[in-house]
C-alpha cells in the first residue's frame, strides 16, 4: 500500500490548451477515493498521468514518498482496471489472469498461486479455463479485477469501470469492488461521472470541474454542506433545486414568498442570492409554500413529484406513497437547518 500526492500538477496539450490547472490534494495509504466530475472536467487526464500514460506539463505527482513523473508506467507499481477490460481474446481467464506475472518471469508456482487467491476472492473459480467472448460483462470485469489483483500493487486505479454494465449490475459490481477494497486495504483511486458510484463507494470524494478541484471531502460531508454552487447541484438525485431570491427581513424572498434562513446566514437587505433545497428536505404540510402538483412519479418505496410554485418547477420526494394527483394545490414545508444559500454572483456558500 501507498499514499499518493499531487503537487501543483498541470496539464497542457500542443502548448496552449490547458486541462488540467494546478492541483494539489494528498490520497492516504489505504483510503479509497473517488474523481468525480462532468466530461471533460479533467479527471481521467488526472488518472492517467498518475497511471504513467500521460505526461505532466507541470508539477510532481507522488506515489510513496517517491517523484514519479520520469518512471515509465510499469515501474510505479500500479494495476489498473479499464472501462473496456482489455482482455487478451485467444486467452483463457486464467492466463488473462497471469499475463503480467509471466511477463515478470514470476515463478509458475507463484503464479498459479496468487491466480487461484484471486479467483476464490472474485468468485471465477469455475470460469477459469473460460475464454473471454464465453463471460458475461460482469464476470469479464472480475476478470480484469483479478488481473490488477494478482500484481498485489502498491495503488489500484480504475477509470469508469462499470459504464459498459446495466443498471442492475452496476449495483452489484460496486458492492464486489468495495467489499474487496476492505478486504484488500489497497489504496485505491476511481474515476466515474457517476455521483451514486461516487457517494455509495468513496472514503472521500475529489469534485472535479474544469480541470481544477471544486471540493474534498466525504461523501456525506459534500452533501451536506457544498462548498459552491456547482458542487451542491452536481452531488444528489435527484439535483437539489435552486432559485434565485433577495435577502429581506430575515428571510429569502423568492418565487413570490418568504424562504426560511439557516442559521449563520444574514446579510443586507436586497442582497442577491441562489437558493438551495434537496427534494428530499421539502415534504407535503397542511399549511406553508403554496404550491401546484404537476407531475407525480410513484417508485413504490418513494414518491417523486414536481410541483410549481411561483412559475418555478421544483421536485420534491417523499416517503411512501402520495395521494395527490397533477394539478392538486399542495403546501410545502421544509427544514431552516437543511436549506443552503449561496451568494448570487460568486456562486459560494454562505454561512
Amino acid at each position: 500500500m501507498a499514499s499518493v500526492s499531487f503537487r501543483d500538477v498541470h496539464k497542457t496539450y500542443a502548448g496552449k490548451v490547458k486541462v488540467i490547472h494546478g492541483i494539489d490534494f494528498d490520497i492516504h495509504d489505504g483510503e479509497f477515493v473517488v474523481l468525480v466530475g462532468p466530461s471533460g472536467c479533467g479527471k481521467s487526464t488526472l488518472l492517467r498521468m498518475l497511471a504513467g500514460l500521460e505526461e505532466i506539463s507541470g508539477g510532481e505527482i507522488v506515489i510513496d514518498s517517491k517523484v514519479v513523473n520520469d518512471l515509465e508506467s510499469k515501474d510505479r507499481d500500479i494495476a489498473m482496471v479499464f472501462q473496456s477490460y482489455a482482455l487478451y481474446p485467444h486467452m483463457t481467464v486464467r492466463e488473462n489472469m497471469g499475463f503480467s506475472l509471466r511477463l515478470r518471469k514470476a515463478a509458475p508456482g507463484q503464479i498459479e498461486q496468487r491466480v487461484a487467491e484471486a479467483a476464490r476472492i472474485l468468485n471465477l473459480e469455475a470460469l477459469l479455463e473460460r475464454h473471454p467472448r464465453e463471460l458475461s460483462g460482469g464476470q469479464r470485469q472480475r476478470v480484469a479485477m483479478g488481473r490488477a489483483i494478482v500484481r498485489d500493487p502498491k495503488v489500484f486505479l480504475f477509470d469508469e469501470p462499470l459504464s459498459n454494465l446495466d443498471a442492475k449490475l452496476r449495483v452489484a459490481m460496486r458492492a464486489e469492488i468495495k467489499a474487496l477494497h476492505q478486504r484488500l486495504k489497497t489504496t485505491t483511486v476511481y474515476v466515474t461521472h457517476d455521483q451514486i458510484e461516487a457517494m455509495t463507494m468513496a472514503d472521500r470524494i475529489v469534485v472535479m470541474h474544469d480541470g481544477v478541484v471544486e471540493q474534498i471531502g466525504t461523501p456525506l460531508e459534500l452533501y451536506d454542506r457544498p462548498r459552491n454552487l456547482f458542487v451542491a447541484q452536481f452531488i444528489g438525485s435527484p439535483a437539489m433545486n435552486v432559485f434565485e431570491g433577495t435577502l429581506r427581513a430575515g428571510a429569502v424572498q423568492a418565487l413570490g414568498v418568504p424562504w426560511p434562513l439557516p442559521g449563520g446566514v444574514a446579510g443586507a437587505d436586497g442582497t442577491a442570492v441562489r437558493y438551495g433545497v434537496r427534494p428530499g428536505d421539502l415534504r407535503l404540510a397542511p399549511e406553508g409554500i403554496a404550491a401546484r402538483v404537476v407531475v407525480v412519479e410513484p417508485t413504490g418505496a418513494e414518491t417523486e413529484m414536481v410541483v410549481d410554485v411561483g412559475g418555478q418547477q421544483l421536485i420534491v420526494v417523499m416517503h411512501g406513497r402520495a395521494n395527490v394527483a397533477p394539478d392538486h394545490q399542495v403546501h410545502l414545508a421544509l427544514d431552516a437547518a437543511k436549506v443552503h444559500v449561496f451568494d448570487g454572483a460568486s456562486g459560494q456558500r454562505l454561512g
